[in-house]
């Protein structure tokens, strides 16, 4: 069977492979501790939930528009609105199926063949995947260590050339845990304004900081007419299961959008996005609490990890990864991933899942129990002790 050039462009989410490897240990008797993959191990709060049971019996089990429910865009819009402090009207707004369609429509409306996109490496598979799939030219931009895994200001802007279309920038930042700074993000939206480049922006994230507070690109004056937001439930409510996420751009680029969700998925689930409505406007107590734990599960496994000979790791400002340099180990990221699940049964990621420049890194995901972290920490220095 012959497969088109743009299906083996795709690339994937090592991840779910990872995960599906553990999870075969798991059947045949293996304990394994799950830090590959990055899912909130909490459950969906309650009150949204009932929402969502409410509206299957209320029958909202038909088709809505293509752009989705207008009240869950009128929503959002005042959520972003609020939050960003930019105008946002529900026309801005279109509702997807988890923030990956943001990335795959935005770079097939806004990249053609021989165009560029700049985008973050270490960082989110996907991007890089869905920039090959528009059959532009992916350009990484490294993320390193000694710079807190935020851009090199320098470095950045030699990236730049006139076939330059679109940044990606993602903060706080997977695998890193990075953020980006106030300066950082006014010197990425000087060049994309004096080279008429738009940005998508990743924020799913936002609501999970430690350190600092969260900025977006395209509240920067200039930044929100060639900025695409992308936001969602699934981290912030731990809904990953749910499937909904949005993106937030200028109309004409919705309009665009809907085309494309029209071509796909038609429509999220009615019913979903009516408990979408219930998220963002009920109680916010249960994200708090969450962001919370998370924050004592950092501190947890940051200690831990640095405690273990080889191993050295910043402290994550957010989301809920650590990602660790085990250069010192002597060992390749793939080659010490695939030991510590062998020979430990813990599950993590090699950094090459997420770029050529996460050689020498490690994932975390510490989204599980403390009690899972300690166990995890301890079969891990057991297994370095062995080598």
């Amino acid at each position: 069977m012959k497969v088109s050039k743009l299906v083996q462009r795709a690339g994937t989410e090592t991840a779910f492979a990872v995960l599906a490897k553990a999870r075969e240990m798991e059947r045949q008797g293996k304990s394994v501790v799950h830090f590959e993959i990055g899912e909130p191990d909490f459950n969906t709060p309650e009150n949204v939930k009932q929402a969502g049971i409410k509206a299957i019996q209320e029958n909202y089990t038909h088709y809505s528009p293509a752009q989705g429910i207008l009240e869950l865009r009128e929503t959002i819009a005042e959520y972003i609105t609020k939050t960003r402090g930019i105008e946002v009207s529900p026309e801005e707004v279109v509702i997807t199926p988890g923030g990956k369609d943001v990335i795959l429509f935005t770079a097939t409306a806004i990249l053609d063949e021989g165009d560029e996109a700049i985008y973050p490496n270490p960082g989110y598979p996907i991007y890089e995947s869905a920039i090959k799939i528009a059959g532009a030219k992916p350009v990484p931009m490294p993320l390193r260590e000694e710079n807190d895994f935020a851009f090199d200001r320098e470095e950045f802007k030699k990236l730049i050339t006139p076939k330059t279309r679109l940044i990606i920038v993602n903060s706080p930042g997977n695998p890193t845990g990075g953020i980006l700074s106030v300066e950082d993000l006014e010197f990425i939206a000087d060049i994309a304004k004096k080279n008429d480049i738009m940005v998508l922006s990743d924020e799913i994230y936002s609501r999970i900081i430690y350190d600092g507070e969260f900025h977006s690109i395209a509240s920067l004056p200039g930044m929100k007419e060639r900025t695409i937001i992308l936001d969602g439930f699934s981290k912030t409510y731990a809904m990953t299961g749910w499937r909904l996420g949005y993106s937030v751009s200028n109309k004409e680029l919705a309009k665009n959008f809907v085309k494309l969700a029209t071509n796909s998925f038609s429509c999220v689930t009615t019913f979903v996005q009516m408990a979408g409505i219930e998220a963002l406007k009920g109680p916010q107590d249960a994200v708090e609490e969450m962001r919370k734990k998370y924050e004592e599960r950092r501190n947890l496994i940051i200690k831990g990890l640095n405690e273990i000979p080889g191993f050295r790791v910043k402290m994550p400002k957010g989301a809920f990864y650590a990602f660790p340099n085990i250069e010192g180990t002597g060992k390749s990221s793939k080659e010490l991933s695939d030991y510590l699940l062998n020979e430990a049964g813990v599950a993590t990621l090699p950094g090459t899942s997420f770029g050529k420049y996460g050689e020498g890194f490690i994932r975390f995901s510490y989204a599980t129990s403390l009690e899972n972290i300690e166990e995890g920490l301890k079969r891990v220095k057991e297994a370095m002790s062995k080598l």
